[in-house]
C-alpha cells in the first residue's frame, strides 16, 4: 500500500512540477526507460508466480538499465549510437512483449 501511495505521489509531483532532463541525457533516457519497464514487468511476473525476490529485482533493474545505457554510450563512442540504441530498444521490446504474454498466461491460468 505504501508503494502505491509513493507511486501516486511521484506521478502527481511529476505532473505538477514538470521536471526536464539535461540535453546530454536525451540518447540514454529512452533505453533506460525501456530497460526499467522490462525489469518491472519481470518483477510483476515473479510476484504473480510467487517467486519474487527483492534483491534479485534490484540487481536486475540496475544491471539492465546500466547495460542498456552503456551499450548506447559505446555506440556513440564508435559512431553507431543510433543503431545500437535501436537494437537495445528492439531487444528489450521483445522481452517486454514476451513477459507480457507470460503475465497473461499466469493471470488467466493457462
Amino acid at each position: 500500500m505504501i508503494a502505491l501511495l509513493a507511486l501516486a505521489l511521484g506521478v502527481v509531483a511529476g505532473l505538477v512540477l514538470g521536471p526536464t532532463a539535461p540535453g546530454w541525457l536525451d540518447p540514454y533516457l529512452p533505453v533506460a526507460v525501456v530497460a526499467a519497464v522490462d525489469a518491472a514487468l519481470g518483477a510483476a511476473r515473479s510476484a504473480l508466480e510467487r517467486e519474487f525476490d527483492d534483491r534479485e529485482f534490484i540487481v536486475t533493474f540496475l544491471s539492465d538499465v546500466l547495460l542498456a545505457v552503456l551499450l548506447v554510450l559505446l555506440g556513440d563512442l564508435i559512431g553507431f549510437g543510433g543503431a545500437l540504441s535501436t537494437a537495445v530498444v528492439v531487444v528489450f521490446g521483445i522481452r517486454i512483449f514476451t513477459t507480457a504474454s507470460a503475465l497473461r498466461r499466469v493471470l488467466i491460468g493457462r
